[in-house]
């Protein structure tokens, strides 16, 4: 599905030049899910940025799904991410104004998606998150564990081939921060593929690979044992 080749990001002042990704070669495949770690600072968020094509590398190639998208203007990289990529952010980014409702259907609106369409999937969506009982309610009327959930609806809704996750649990005490791991571990589960950043083990656990980053670039690529028997256990239970 995804990958780089020799990708640098560097940012560039009058008077400082900053590696923030250095020479990065990543490739993930279809049904994956890689958990991207590092201290801060180590361009985990830069790379996911890039990834998420809400930024641009300096250098290097990034191919998504077969497609080269450094070729691809802005209003094409748009439409692939509006279609393609959900994204679940630390802050949740819920609109205050909607509902939970309203915030879940706002990605269907620029798809030119028919209101009941619209209607069938947010509400499929709501339930499988567990959320459906505040459809109604606005997202501060909402723990941060359910507002986390609502953002993984807004993710899901459009059906995504990839979901991004930075950091979704940073908000979140550690029960909610549990179920919102399980819940993404049984979308991955169900086929869609997952990359995450995070800084906490215990997060990185819910993954079957980890990719560590240290000053820019990548110190360590390889599977998550862990992660495997965390399933093989479950799967018994």
């Amino acid at each position: 599905m995804i990958k780089i080749n020799n990708l640098s990001r560097i940012f560039r002042t009058l008077d400082l030049e900053t590696a923030a990704l250095s020479n990065i070669n990543l490739t993930v495949n279809e049904g994956e899910f890689v958990a991207i770690m590092g201290p801060s600072g180590c361009g985990k968020s830069t790379l996911l940025s890039i990834l998420g094509m809400l930024d641009s590398p300096s250098s290097g190639s990034f191919d998504f799904d077969g497609c080269d998208i450094a070729k691809f203007n802005e209003k094409k990289l748009a439409q692939l991410r509006k279609a393609s990529i959900g994204f679940v952010f630390q802050s949740f980014n819920l609109i205050d104004e909607l509902t939970v409702y309203e915030n879940v259907e706002l990605p269907l609106q620029y798809q030119k998606i028919s209101k009941g369409e619209r209607k069938q999937r947010v509400e499929a969506i709501l339930k499988r998150v567990g959320i459906d009982h505040r459809s109604d309610h606005l997202p501060q009327q909402l723990s941060g564990g359910q507002q986390q959930r609502v953002a993984v609806a807004r993710a899901l809704v459009i059906n995504p081939k990839l979901i991004l996750a930075d950091e979704p649990t940073g908000n979140l005490d550690s029960k909610n921060g549990d179920e919102v791991m399980a819940m993404l571990r049984e979308l991955n589960k169900e086929g869609t593929t997952v990359i995450m950043v995070t800084h906490s083990e215990k997060e990185g656990d819910y993954a079957d690979r980890l990719v560590r980053l240290l000053d820019g670039q990548i110190m360590l690529d390889k599977a998550n044992q862990v992660g495997i028997k965390v399933d093989m256990q479950s799967e018994v239970a």
